[in-house]
């Protein structure tokens, strides 16, 4: 496979493992480990091949140029506007410092004056910037209010006034960027705050030094980060493969160990089960005689035996009278139908007479009374 890859795709590499990490290595973004590449030798191939066109993030060469170009570019107008932004928060940082002072203090009419006419050429640029129609918008939209810049810039003070304020603004504003400074390295090093002014001066000369220096000790941090991220998203994915493998070993074997004792643990059970019936039947049967011997006593069993013989008595009187109705039903038999008919009109003669005699007693009775 190795030879493939040199011959097809460019990489001719010692053995497969180092053609595995170098594509790995060529494509870190890639969510792809070697099991991936040797399942996929194609897609392996392709990806060694598309390493001598492309970089680390997947942009052709053509095209990282035009995109160094143009973060260059973006770059440069980001720091232009950031200096503007700049300049213009640290004078409203000014003005606004004027006016608490000025609510706590008094403050010379010459400050006043300045800072006035500051806050006045701000707010009339800002309001002339706002009119100014820029190349993203339409021209002929209306303005706001009815108002041009031209109409806002004559509101600007004085030309004296800018011209005095023009002056007495570099100073200003160095002096309050120092105390930013010094105010930010109190912050950014609070074992400084005690230190004296010359000192605090020197070391904010070198405080844009040190903070790119951290910036890119950051960087640096982010980056390892990064690629340690990937390294262990990776050593991840390698581990839960191997665990999965390892459970699915240890599942196979817990069923074929489980299948060969199974018989064992069937033949413990059913021995158990067999001993513990046998138990409860010999509890049942002591329960019954116990049962027995508290429900007939020796008073009760010879009562009993007596009742017996009684019964039994009875029994063979009863049989003995049977046998001989028999024996007369079956002489009576023997004679026929007529006989059957005389029969019935001797017991009708025998029931007649029956209810006439009861009927005698009861006439009898009541003549009595």
């Amino acid at each position: 496979m190795s030879a493939e890859l040199g011959a097809t795709g460019g990489l001719a590499f010692g053995n497969e493992n180092s053609v595995y990490q170098k594509v790995l290595a060529a494509f870190p973004l890639c969510d792809m480990t070697e099991e991936d590449l040797r399942q996929n030798p194609q897609f392996c191939k392709l990806l060694s091949s598309l390493a001598h066109h492309v970089d680390k993030t997947g942009l052709l060469g053509p095209l990282k140029t035009e995109l160094e170009k143009a973060e260059q570019k973006l770059l440069s107008q980001r720091r232009v506007w950031l200096q503007s932004e700049s300049l213009n928060r640290a004078l409203q940082e000014m003005i606004w410092e004027h006016k608490v002072r000025k609510h706590h203090a008094a403050v010379p009419p010459d400050q006043s004056t300045f800072y006035e006419t500051v806050e006045k050429c701000l707010l009339v640029a800002q309001c002339a910037r706002r009119l100014d129609p820029s190349d993203t918008t339409k021209k002929d939209q209306p303005s706001v209010l009815g108002l041009t810049p031209q109409q806002v810039m004559e509101l600007m003070p004085s030309e004296n006034s800018v011209e005095r304020m023009k002056q007495m603004l570099p100073a200003a504003l160095e002096e309050h960027l120092k105390k930013k400074c010094l105010r930010f390295l109190s912050y950014y090093q609070p074992e400084w705050e005690n230190q004296s002014e010359s000192l605090k001066r020197s070391k904010v000369s070198h405080l844009s030094a040190q903070l790119n220096k951290n910036k890119q000790k950051a960087e640096d941090l982010k980056e390892s980060s990064r690629e340690k991220s990937v390294l262990l998203q990776r050593q991840t994915q390698l581990y839960l493969s191997e665990m999965t493998k390892c459970v699915q070993l240890l599942q196979s074997f817990i069923l074929e160990n489980r299948l060969k004792i199974q018989a064992d643990l069937d033949r413990n059970k059913l021995d158990y089960f067999e001993g513990k019936c046998k138990l409860v039947s010999q509890k049942i049967k002591a329960e019954m005689v116990a049962i027995r011997l508290e429900t007939y006593t020796a008073d009760s069993i010879s009562a009993h035996k007596e009742i017996r013989k009684s019964l039994e008595s009875e029994l063979r009187a009863c049989q003995a009278e049977k046998q001989s109705v028999e024996s007369k039903l079956s002489s009576f038999e023997i004679l026929g139908k007529e006989f059957e008919a005389l029969a019935e009109d001797y017991g009708k003669l025998r029931q007649e007479i029956e209810i006439k005699n009861w009927a005698l007693k009861e006439f009898t009775k009541y003549n009595d009374l």
